[in-house]
């Protein structure tokens, strides 16, 4: 498990770089300042979870057995970054108003991750 979400911690928090760099220069010009801030919220919260994912990785690696809260909270960051920064993208570059509807369950996705790794670390031996 630690292989996988360190893997893809990288590639997601290399996916948010790019996309980033995407909406700052070949995105400025195509949409509405509103979109573009959309966008960029996207990539923000996904490398701000990328690393939080990293993180789960990290303490997996440390821990002989990983608690199940601990692995839990690596797909919630997961399935939070598909939902949540997935939508933003979409909802920025399509303008379709109802991919907005879609991005809180992305973010209690994130909640419930976060929740998921203050347990695992509360009860975290290393």
């Amino acid at each position: 498990m630690m292989q996988i979400f360190l893997s893809v911690a990288a590639v997601l928090g290399g996916l948010s770089v790019a996309a980033g760099a995407f909406a700052s220069h070949a995105l400025r010009e195509k949409i509405s300042e509103r979109s573009l801030e959309i966008f960029e919220t996207g990539a923000r919260y996904q490398m701000y979870h990328a690393l939080a994912l990293f993180l789960v990785a990290i303490l997996i690696s440390r821990s002989e057995f990983p608690q199940p809260t601990l692995i839990a909270s690596g797909w919630l960051f997961i399935i939070g970054i598909a939902i949540f920064s997935g939508s933003l993208y979409a909802l920025s570059l399509t303008g379709i108003k109802f991919l907005g509807a879609i991005t809180p369950l992305g973010g209690v996705a994130f909640l419930a991750g976060w929740g998921a790794l203050a347990f695992a670390a509360w009860n975290l031996k290393l």
